[in-house]
């Protein structure tokens, strides 16, 4: 449990790092767009190798689709209604989040909502005494760190006091260390058809979390460049999860 904690702790921590850098200095949208497409391929190709083929070694097709399929619609739901509640432009840096109470809790849960699926990600690469998935990891770090640089900074615009864009991130951060511990002692010892729904179920949230709200805000800033980037992402985490 502590081990899922500690890795949960190290991905997560560069949302921490992302929102004192975003709130510290000017940083060039271009440039939040093209950190942001790297981030993407890295996570993109950790979902591919790391979370949806072992989860297919373990258990089939059946569990595979499945947990996609569920994790996808999930997340897809518990997005569009935060999205009507005033978190749609949550991960824009171009100051679009709205303020106020309403629209900072769903800014709240919004971060909550693209990083949980990420956490038990890296807390299941740990079940059925495997070792740290390390390109998981480091995936969810990579991808972390622009997600909620483009989001403080798109927060401060906003009119966000500092103390609240680092307490929700501090939230986040806590809310990922508990969510890698808590999904390794509930599934641990689980039989192998569970563990690759919970796999598929993350990957499915992922994708759908990169294809709203991720590359849109990539392309938009970093322009038609950042498919080489996110491209370049994806080489070097394939490579890392099988070295």
């Amino acid at each position: 449990m502590l081990e899922a904690a500690l890795w949960g702790f190290v991905g997560g921590a560069s949302l921490l790092i992302g929102a004192l850098v975003g709130i510290s200095r000017p940083f060039p949208p271009r440039l939040i767009g093209l950190i942001m497409g790297f981030g993407a391929g890295v996570l993109i190709s950790a979902v591919a190798f790391e979370l949806t083929q072992e989860a297919f070694d373990r258990s089939g097709t059946n569990a595979v689709v499945g947990g996609l399929a569920a994790g996808a619609l999930t997340f897809f739901l518990g997005d569009w209604v935060i999205d009507h509640r005033g978190g749609d432009n949550r991960k824009r840096s171009g100051g679009q989040q709205q303020s106020g109470g309403g629209a900072g809790t769903a800014l709240a849960l919004g971060a909550l909502l693209d990083g949980i699926p990420e956490s038990v990600a890296i807390g299941a690469t740990l079940l059925g005494g495997g070792k740290i998935g390390i390109a998981v990891v480091a995936a969810v770090f990579l991808s972390n760190f622009p997600e909620s640089l483009s989001s403080s900074v798109g927060m401060k615009k906003a009119g966000h006091s500092n103390r609240y864009i680092l307490g929700l991130w501090t939230g986040v951060l806590i809310a990922s260390t508990l969510a890698s511990a808590i999904g390794f002692v509930t599934l641990d010892g689980a039989p192998d058809v569970l563990i690759a729904l919970i796999q598929g179920f993350a990957a499915g949230a992922i994708l759908v979390m990169l294809s709203d709200t991720m590359v849109p805000e990539a392309v938009g800033e970093g322009g038609n460049v950042v498919g080489l980037v996110t491209t370049t992402g994806f080489v070097l985490a394939f490579l890392l999860s099988n070295a």
